[in-house]
């Protein structure tokens, strides 16, 4: 997946997040998408998405449970 694509999806689900939920909606962006994070730069992609850069520990963290976690 192309880095531009990885920045649409996470920019529309960032801005999009229902009050209280951001950081799950992060979380679920590194779940869902760890497999294609993997050797992208998190700080660009939170750059372009306009999310502030302290959110790649978030992405991280997502990324990390994702072998742990199955989506419903």
């Amino acid at each position: 997946m192309q880095t531009s694509e990885l920045v649409e999806v996470f920019k529309t689900r960032y801005h999009n997040a229902e009050k209280g939920y951001t950081a799950v909606t992060i979380h679920l962006f590194g779940i869902e998408y760890a497999e294609q994070l993997v050797g992208h730069n998190l700080k660009d992609i939170c750059t372009l998405a306009d999310v502030p850069i302290s959110y790649v520990t978030e992405i991280h963290k997502g990324m990390r449970l994702a072998e742990f976690v199955r989506l419903k």
